[in-house]
């Protein structure tokens, strides 16, 4: 009887909220400055009506599971046309959050959505990917399908429970076993939908927020409080926001926030402290990346401040689809990083790195203010055969008006004699201290400096 009367409820509230005659959702455009043409970003303006998980029955005690009701209220907000679903000041239970179209999910102040961690949670598998590998594994904690006009927005906290994570984030050799064969059905070209890997002890570990191929995408002002996977990942999807976040994961494989094979985003004022790099630009691996043939393209990132990550700017190394005007300014490096701008690529990606801008950057330490690695294959060296060589075209890296307290070496690039990197440029480039070396420089040509400033060099 209870659940028709919550049936009976969920209807009505269709009804009442005008299903019949929805309210439009609207625009308003951003004209963002860029050195290269960028078409201005649309930002969704939802329809001026809201759906509280509370009225579809959820319950703030931090141990009954909410997923259901969740699944409702973004229902009905979803045929009402559109609207906000409320998490409202409390701490909310949950498994998997599924976004339909013209939905934003607004935190309130206080809010925390506490994600479940056991993993049969987040099955059925849904179409995802791995390290730019599509496949079907465990549900991203929140996840968008082909869904238009979607947002996360308000002040409240994301924060799953990390207890099974953590455990995952181990290698055994079970999990090692299942990436070879992933990596293997997709370099064979397997259809995606027999690369079934939430199996066994396979542990291949879900995204926290996933939107693939989705367009107009908001997040705004909402807090992470760690991750299982990759943080914030948007893929193939068409133009977005990512503004005013405050991320915190310092896990395995922890990325702030990666845009692959996506296009026209616009990334400000976060803050990103991160146990991977911090803002990544990405565009598939090898033959699923060529197979779907769409480049990251048309993103500026400005005004953010990164405590800690490996990378303030990352390009690749899942990259097979291309790269190109990537604009980043105005950020600041509170504590340290591994490398300020790194490109990383190897002989199976093939794709192209082109047109990407660095100015306005202050930071503390760093090993390498730029590098540019086209041999990065980390465990996947000897872990899987090379199917198809294909070199990276790399061309058209600038740098402008840096400002670093302390670096081993300003930059380090090291090009594939096949296909040279080309077109560097380093201008107003000020370190107080270089401990190991100025530059290295292999199979790389046309390089710019002009007004490159150092201290003093202390070698170890």
């Amino acid at each position: 009887m209870k659940r028709y009367l919550l049936n009976v409820a969920v209807l009505l509230s269709v009804f009442l909220s005008g299903a019949c005659s929805h309210p439009a959702v609207t625009y308003k455009t951003i004209k963002v400055d860029a050195p290269f043409a960028m078409e201005e970003i649309r930002e969704c303006i939802f329809p001026a009506q809201d759906f509280s998980i509370e009225h579809y029955g959820a319950v703030a005690d931090g141990k009954t599971s909410n997923t259901e009701a969740i699944a409702k209220a973004i229902e009905v907000c979803h045929q009402a046309g559109g609207g906000r679903v409320i998490v409202p000041a409390g701490e909310w239970l949950t498994g998997p959050i599924h976004f339909k179209s013209n939905v934003n999910l607004h935190l309130a102040e206080g809010a925390i959505l506490r994600f479940t961690d056991n993993p049969a949670a987040y099955l059925p598998a849904v179409m995802t990917s791995w390290e730019g590998m599509e496949c079907y594994n465990y549900s991203p904690l929140l996840y968008a399908f082909e869904c238009e006009n979607v947002a996360i927005t308000g002040t409240g906290t994301l924060a799953p429970i990390m207890d099974t994570w953590r455990i995952w984030f181990k290698r055994p050799q079970a999990h090692m076993e299942a990436l070879k064969q992933l990596y293997t059905m997709a370099s064979t070209d397997v259809p995606v939908e027999e690369r079934q890997m939430a199996v066994g002890e396979n542990n291949m570990r879900p995204h926290l927020i996933h939107f693939n191929r989705c367009k107009n995408v908001l997040l705004d002002s909402f807090k992470i409080r760690e991750s299982p996977f990759w943080t914030i990942h948007l893929y193939l999807c068409d133009g977005g926001i990512v503004r005013n976040l405050d991320v915190h994961a310092h896990g395995h494989n922890n990325d702030g926030v990666d845009i692959e094979m996506s296009r026209n985003f616009l990334i400000e004022d976060c803050q990103f402290d991160q146990g991977d790099d911090a803002v990544v630009i990405k565009a598939g691996r090898n033959q699923d990346a060529w197979r779907l043939n769409t480049p990251s393209e048309n993103i500026v990132v400005r005004n953010c401040k990164i405590l800690q990550g490996h990378v303030l700017l990352g390009i690749g190394s899942e990259m097979s689809g291309g790269v190109r005007n990537v604009y980043m300014h105005d950020c600041e490096v509170q504590d340290s990083v591994f490398r300020l701008f790194f490109v990383k690529t190897n002989h199976r990606r093939g794709g192209f790195v082109e047109n990407i801008w660095m100015k306005n950057i202050t930071a503390r330490s760093m090993q390498r203010i730029l590098e540019v690695d086209t041999d990065v294959l980390y465990q996947w060296r000897d872990l899987v055969p090379t199917y198809q060589d294909s070199i990276t075209r790399i061309r058209g890296l600038y740098m402008d008006n840096i400002q670093c307290e302390r670096t081993q070496a300003i930059y380090d690039l090291k090009g594939d004699m096949r296909k040279p990197i080309q077109e560097v440029t380093l201008k107003n480039i000020t370190v107080d201290e270089v401990t190991e070396f100025v530059k290295h420089v292999k199979h790389t040509e046309q390089i710019t400096e002009e007004n490159i400033n150092y201290t003093k060099i202390n070698k170890s």
